[in-house]
């Protein structure tokens, strides 16, 4: 289930464990997401602003086609 194109900013990243967080604008809850997640494998840092695609996982949310 896709919910469209969001914004948000990374509250998190680690390159070499593979995974971040996002926190989209207007929520509380940070997304979680992938290194493989990244358009085009962009380096992004902590509180970078994203764009990114909300679909619902298994059990969660979470962050897909991140873009800076």
């Amino acid at each position: 289930m896709e919910t469209g194109r969001s914004v948000g900013f990374v509250t998190s990243f680690d390159r070499t464990a593979g995974y971040g967080f996002v926190l989209p604008l207007n929520s509380e809850e940070p997304v979680y997401f992938r290194v493989d997640d990244v358009e085009d494998g962009h380096p992004l840092s902590e509180g970078q602003q994203v764009s990114f695609v909300l679909v619902l996982g298994e059990g969660r949310f979470e962050a897909k086609d991140l873009r800076p």
